[in-house]
Order: structure tokens, then sequence, then C-alpha cells
């Protein structure tokens, strides 16, 4: 029996599987639902990932990732968008469910956040077009402030949820507990996200104390501090039932455990604490 409601995003086992490997692996977990990384899927080639995508009937709850989009002039800007559209299109390949957006910080050299954010918006409006084309929603991922200046200057749920407002349909967030769970406007803007149809993805994982690594020291869920059900209680009163997709980047301790043991953790703690 598949596990319902529960999607792994492939960073989760990346320094033990290739793409091709992880989901045999989830399958021996009956885990059906996947989030790829591009550069996994560039690894072995976009028709190869779509063929194991089609031929395992697997769902695509995302493809991670598009944005970066603020650069240092316009050669930049447009190769970013460039680089956008490519993406959208190997999503629609993988037929996911979207395309996550982590935005970008300050280009080099750059001190004006401001500036950032309106070329974000500006990127962003640009690829639209093509992806309400090809059928692919955008999902803005606000990332925790720690981030703002080198990675997304898009840092609350309401700054993308404002994006999401000015440019119209085809856009929307993807909820990620690591960046999120400490905002007092969460709970609110949970439900301006669901009110607007905007909730297109919800990422779990943990937050430990201590962190010892702000990007690598991902907590499995139910290590932390992240109150992880009442969140998707939120979440689900907002109108989101979708799948629940674990996202763990753990250089020091889950990274270097076997794979299947990360995975079949991964599904005793989904179905225990979230």
């Amino acid at each position: 029996m598949a596990v319902e409601g529960l999607s792994i995003n492939l960073a989760t086992v990346r320094q033990q599987y290739d793409m091709r490997q992880a989901v045999e692996a989830c399958l021996k977990q009956d885990i059906v639902a996947i989030a790829p990384w591009r550069d996994q899927v560039h690894k072995i080639g976009l028709a190869e990932a779509a063929r194991i995508v089609a031929d395992n009937k697997l769902r695509v709850t995302g493809l991670c990732r598009g944005g970066m989009f603020p650069a240092v002039d316009a050669e930049g800007r447009a190769a970013a968008i460039d680089d956008n559209k490519r993406a959208i299109d190997e999503a629609a390949a993988l037929n996911a469910d979207c395309l996550v957006l982590v935005v970008g910080g300050l280009p080099a050299g750059s001190k004006n956040i401001a500036h950032a954010r309106e070329m974000v918006a500006d990127g962003i409006a640009a690829i639209l077009p093509h992806a309400r084309s090809a059928g692919i929603p955008l999902a803005i991922e606000p990332l925790h402030p720690m981030y703002a200046a080198d990675r997304a200057c898009v840092n609350t749920l309401e700054q993308a949820l404002d994006i999401c407002d000015l440019l119209g349909a085809g856009i929307g967030v993807a909820i990620d507990v690591y960046h999120v769970w400490w905002d007092p406007k969460l709970h609110q803007q949970i439900a301006r996200a669901g009110a607007g149809g905007r909730i297109l993805a919800h990422h779990i994982c943990d937050w430990l104390v201590p962190t010892t690594d702000l990007l690598l020291d991902r907590g499995m869920m139910g290590d932390g501090v992240i109150d992880l059900k009442r969140i998707r209680a939120e979440i689900e009163k907002a109108g989101f039932f979708g799948l629940q997709e674990v996202e763990i980047f753990s250089e020091n301790n889950w990274w270097k455990r076997p794979g299947e043991e990360v995975l079949s953790t991964c599904v005793e703690r989904f179905r225990s604490v979230c």
C-alpha cells in the first residue's frame, strides 16, 4: 500500500542515491511521490527522468528549483530568465505539480535589498506567461531571513503573497516549515494563501536546537521545535490537502546514514508527528 500523503524531496537522500536509485528506494518503502532537483534530473537526462516518473506512475510534487533572478546587469537577469524558462519546460516534461522558486539574494556588491526584490518580481513576471502556457504553476518559497543576502530576499509568506497578488494567476507559494515556523504572522498568512488558492506545496523537516549549520543541519521531523501538526492543521483549514514533502539537508547526520534508514524514518515520523 502506498504511503498516502507523503512525498520525498530527493535532496533528503542526495548523498546516498542518484535519481534512479532514489526512486527505487522510495518504491521499496511504498513512497510514490517525489520532488527531484534539476541537477539530479540533468545527471541522468530529462528524457530518462521523465520515463522513470511515467513508468512508475509517480507523482512529482515539485521540481527544485527555479529563481535566482537578481543580477548585477541586464545580461545576468536575462540569463536567469532563460534558465527559468528551461526549468519550466523540465517541470512540464516531468508533469510536476509546480516549479519551486528560490528567488535569489543581493547581487554581488549590492546593499539594496529593495531593488533585489523588485528584480525578483520583474523576473517572475517575465517567465509567468511561459509557465501559464506550459501549465506549470510557479511556487515562491520564502526563505528564512538568514538567507536574505545570498539565497532569497523574499523571507516571509506575506512578502511572497504580495508578489502573487501583484502578478495574478499561475503563481503561489511553497510553505516550507523550516523557513517560516518562527513568523508571528504565519497563521494569518496561511489563511490568506488558502483564500486565494495560492498554496502549492508544503515542505516539512524540523529546526534543531542547537543548529550547527544554518544550511546543512535540518532535523528529521520530531527532533526539533517546530509544531508540525499545528501548521498542518492551519494549512488544511486554509483548504490545502496536498502531500507533505520531506526536505532535509543534513550533512553530518541523515546524509551519512543508509538511504533505506532515512526513508523508513521519514515514513515513521510522517505518520507519528506530522
